[in-house]
């Protein structure tokens, strides 16, 4: 696929109006409330789930499996830095110790999910065998994104930011948008795909918006079992999308604002480091912020 660039968006911190004029640091910063695809489906799995992230701030013990895949997504993204023709699986393979020493750097909480303190050998090997499977289901020397870890945003009518980044985006000569995300885990089973495609459908309304057209292809890399799920969206489809953004956002603001944050029970709560604080299972909250409101509407300074 040939590609050419994208033409530039406005940065994460910038609006339609302008981000704040240079050397006018004592101006008042306007806020705005914002929500992100993970965000917004931590408040689809459990509402009390959303409150603990995103008002309380709780902190949760690194996973291997997230961490891993933090680990995974930096080799690919770096791997593009190397001309085409020289983008092999040694190449990448070659890119883990470098980019493991730089997540443990920035977040030394990282080293945690390790067998042993120092041995990353098994470690390395898990993540290679992802990075091995990358190449059975692309060849990246035939490719030359646009972007990479794209951070995108734009503002709703009504004032909502939808913000994100974006594993990778493909442009092809005529224009085509192909957004492309990466997952280390294992592909839905079928019926369950839309789950998946929500996180998909977000960021092409997102781009849509941006760019004045529909992308051509949403595609989901799933590592795990080497499985490529595609899908074609159009205007229509955004359309829902932009609907069911808006009544989550509803839901956010009407939680929020009542300070009911309603555990919701699934299977997932299994992996759910707070068990110990949800009533579900016997836990006690606690006090909820003076803040809550804004917190949970992802309002910040600009």
């Amino acid at each position: 696929m040939l590609i050419e660039p994208l033409v530039p968006t406005l940065p994460a911190d910038a609006t339609a109006e302008g981000p704040a004029a240079v050397g006018d640091e004592d101006a008042p910063r306007r806020r705005r409330p914002g929500l992100s695809p993970s965000r917004a489906n931590d408040f689809l799995q459990c509402p009390l789930l959303f409150r603990f992230r995103v008002v309380d701030r709780l902190t949760e013990p690194p996973s291997p499996a997230a961490v891993r895949g933090t680990l995974v997504h930096a080799v690919l993204e770096r791997l593009f830095d190397a001309p085409a023709g020289s983008r092999t699986l040694a190449a990448a393979q070659a890119l883990l110790a470098p980019a493991w020493a730089r997540m443990v750097e920035e977040q030394p909480d990282c080293a945690q999910v390790l067998p042993e303190p120092t041995d990353t050998s098994s470690w390395f090997a898990d993540a290679g065998a992802l990075l091995e499977r990358y190449f059975t289901l692309e060849d990246p020397n035939r490719l030359e994104p646009a972007s990479r870890e794209l951070a995108v945003s734009t503002d709703l009518e009504d004032g909502l930011e939808l913000r994100g980044i974006v594993d990778r985006i493909d442009v092809a000569p005529d224009g085509a948008i192909r957004v492309v995300d990466y997952k280390t885990g294992k592909s839905p089973r079928e019926g369950f795909e839309s789950g998946a495609l929500f996180q998909m459908r977000f960021y092409a309304l997102v781009l849509s918006r941006l760019r004045g057209r529909v992308p051509a292809m949403l595609q989901l890399v799933y590592l795990g079992d080497g499985t490529l799920l595609r899908h074609v969206p159009d205007a229509g489809e955004l359309e829902t999308t932009e609907r069911r953004i808006r009544a989550i956002w509803s839901g956010i603001k009407d939680a929020a604002e009542r300070g009911a944050w309603q555990p919701r029970k699934s299977a997932l709560c299994s992996w759910c480091a707070h068990q110990a604080l949800c009533p579900a299972f016997g836990g006690t909250p606690p006090p909820v912020d003076a803040d809550a409101v804004e917190l949970a509407l992802g309002v910040r300074p600009l």
